[in-house]
């Protein structure tokens, strides 16, 4: 059973940046297409990016695009989401999620039922 553990997570000011990051344990990473997604008080969980295995494809959700950065280092067995220029509707706990699948198609890759593996989420407040 593939087990993701994210962290990073924390209280920023706006305008401020974070780094995620999503590890895996006992199994490899590399394998999988990672997905980050975001739930927010009240609202549905989110797809934010995605990174193929070899870390040669991205998706961003347009709400992040220019502001978050995706990659991963295979040989960590870890995948990182670097958030700039924070606002405060990018509050959320963030969540990692592991997909055999990759795909550009925003209703593919964002779809919380490609991901079979997810790791418990982490909080990302950003408030003054």
């Amino acid at each position: 059973q593939l087990q993701l553990v994210e962290s990073g997570g924390g209280l920023v000011q706006p305008g401020g940046s974070l780094r995620l990051s999503c590890a895996a344990s006992v199994f490899t990473l590399h394998y999988y297409t990672i997905g980050w997604f975001r739930q927010a008080p009240g609202k549905e969980r989110e797809g934010v990016s995605c990174i193929n295995s070899s870390g040669g494809s991205t998706n961003y959700a347009d709400s992040v695009k220019g502001r978050f950065t995706i990659s991963r280092d295979n040989a960590k067995n870890t995948v990182y989401l670097q958030m700039n220029s924070l606002k405060p509707e990018d509050t959320a706990v963030y969540y990692c999620a592991a997909s055999p699948i990759f795909s550009s198609d925003y209703s593919l890759w964002a779809a919380m039922d490609e991901y079979p593996y997810w790791g418990q989420g982490t909080q990302v407040t950003v408030s003054s």
